[in-house]
């Protein structure tokens, strides 16, 4: 089976640098994975990508040794389960709050005993290999999104559970869980140490933790902080960032950019 060199960088101890897709084009997916990113996350929850315009997506990565991974809408199994079957080497499932829901997600992405996945690769055995069906378990990544007030309380008890590969936060779904203000590469101290606290307990169970940044600067001062996957923006939010910045140059003013940081 093909490596899945996010768990050889995390096994090693070494931060991953992961790219976010929320433009349903398999050229700008190609167009992103050959720019030298670790991993790069297809979003079918916040980006405008529907199944279809994800199977593009996944093709067009494999044209590079990027390792392609996806958050689904929710902890549903029929899209986790698709996704899989499609090439993705990581899911990524939000608004997982309490050790129920991570038991259930984990089973969606794990073959039996240890889940409930069906067996179905029709396009994962092309990506991953012939040996595809007996190692995914080992290869795929489960990765939980800690995000809301639920979840920090009943921290200890989702990030004991079997089988869980990583948790990956929200920091904008954080803030707005305790009535903050949502944004990336927070500000507020109270949504920061509430995302120290959660990366602690990552530390304590020794599960790797994943982080939204807004900015490369922030992403930076996370990995010093102990995160092993970072994601800086998106692709729609990068477009405009550079359109703004080459346009600042000719008309002498750089626009403050006002699109989602998603």
């Amino acid at each position: 089976m093909r490596p899945n060199k996010i768990l050889e960088a995390w096994k090693a101890g070494k931060p991953v640098v992961n790219g976010w897709l929320a433009i349903p084009s398999s050229f700008s997916a190609e167009l992103m994975a050959h720019q030298d990113w670790d991993a790069i996350t297809i979003d079918t929850q916040h980006g405008l990508i529907d199944y279809t315009d994800a199977v593009t997506m996944l093709q067009a990565i494999s044209t590079t040794d990027t390792v392609p991974t996806a958050r689904v809408p929710w902890n549903d199994p029929a899209a986790i389960m698709k996704l899989l079957d499609a090439g993705a080497y990581g899911i990524i499932a939000p608004m997982i709050n309490n050790r129920a829901q991570c038991e259930a997600f984990i089973s969606y992405c794990k073959y039996p005993p240890m889940g409930q996945r069906s067996n179905g690769p029709i396009r994962a055995v092309i990506y991953a290999g012939s040996d595809y069906q007996p190692n995914a378990n080992a290869n795929t990544l489960a990765i939980a999104m800690i995000e809301t007030k639920e979840a920090v309380d009943n921290l200890d008890e989702i990030l004991s559970t079997p089988g869980l590969d990583g948790i990956y936060i929200g920091p904008a779904d954080l803030a707005l869980s305790y009535g903050r203000e949502p944004r990336l590469d927070p500000t507020d101290q109270f949504v920061y140490d509430k995302m120290m606290q959660i990366l602690e307990g990552t530390k304590k169970h020794n599960i790797p933790a994943g982080l939204h940044c807004g900015t490369a600067e922030f992403a930076l001062e996370m990995i010093e902080k102990g995160f092993l996957l970072t994601t800086i923006a998106n692709d729609a939010r990068m477009m405009a960032i550079g359109c703004q910045q080459e346009l600042g140059k000719m008309k002498g003013v750089v626009k403050k950019e006002s699109g989602s940081p998603y």
